[in-house]
């Protein structure tokens, strides 16, 4: 795997994105500390990414059209929030 700067990536975007189209992985450094890696997309896209994340737990499919949550009504509220705003924001004047 190659290691790269940000500078250094910044300054060669298109070799490295060469490299990582050829299979390789790139590794970015910020001061030396590793923060980032380049890879190439896992193969089937997104759907492989997400069927991941459900497997692993860290998302949650969703139960329903995503519109459904247009349907459900604004909260409402027993007071008006604008006093409270004023209250809070009275010391900044």
């Amino acid at each position: 795997m190659a290691s790269v700067s940000i500078s250094a990536l910044k300054a060669n975007l298109s070799r490295y994105l060469r490299h990582v189209r050829r299979g390789g992985e790139v590794q970015i450094l910020d001061r030396g500390v590793p923060v980032a890696r380049l890879t190439a997309p896992e193969p089937g896209g997104d759907d492989a990414v997400r069927d991941r994340l459900v497997a692993d737990g860290l998302l949650r499919p969703r139960a329903g059209p995503a519109a459904s949550i247009l349907d459900t009504p604004p909260v409402e509220l027993p007071t008006s929030i604008s006093p409270a705003l004023a209250e809070d924001r009275s010391d900044r004047l």
